[in-house]
């Protein structure tokens, strides 16, 4: 497992494109590591290049306490590309979501990568930071919304890691 370069505190997009586009197509991608690596913001620079269809677990965990149960969905959103969206506003279900499981996909947030879910993907990248860094995006990203819930999620990851080893399981390990 290697590296590709870094630009800044943003992972440079270029070798992993090039790692795309080397494989099989369409392909699919999970994109895993804990809160605030850089996954979302890796994900979507990666459609927009790709054309690839992107599906964020932070429309499936059903809640803050829904980490497992957003990665128990994720055979399901690669196989048939469907899934139950949650709406966080409401704090409850908001209906069936879909997407096109022709073409290439991405799958990314905490819990993507599982032993589950591994198999069903062409690719599977860990994404690792800095710790104390992760917190300061997090928080600044989601600010008192997310910062309650920090140790409570933080708590899933650990738990979700120790179970299924998704650094692991991943083929690339990305150091932003």
């Amino acid at each position: 497992m290697s590296s590709p370069p870094t630009i800044g505190r943003e992972i440079d997009p270029a070798p992993l494109l090039e790692r795309l586009a080397a494989g099989p197509q369409p392909w699919v991608l999970l994109i895993d590591g804990r809160s605030g690596a850089g996954k979302t913001v890796l994900a979507r620079r990666l459609a927009a290049e790709t054309g690839a269809t992107l599906v964020s677990l932070d429309e499936v965990y059903p809640g803050w306490d829904g980490l497992a149960a957003g990665a128990a969905a994720v055979p399901g959103i690669v196989r048939e590309g469907t899934w139950r969206r949650w709406d966080w506003a409401a704090d409850d279900w908001g209906g069936t979501a879909s997407v096109d499981r022709t073409g290439s996909l991405i799958v990314e947030g905490c819990g993507a990568i599982s032993r589950a879910s591994r198999p069903l993907a062409d690719h599977a990248w860990w994404l690792d930071r800095d710790d104390e860094e992760r917190k300061r995006r997090a928080l600044g990203r989601d600010g008192d919304a997310y910062a309650p819930h920090w140790d409570r999620w933080a708590a899933q990851e650990e738990a979700f890691s120790a179970a299924e080893r998704p650094r692991e399981l991943a083929d690339l390990v990305v150091r932003a």
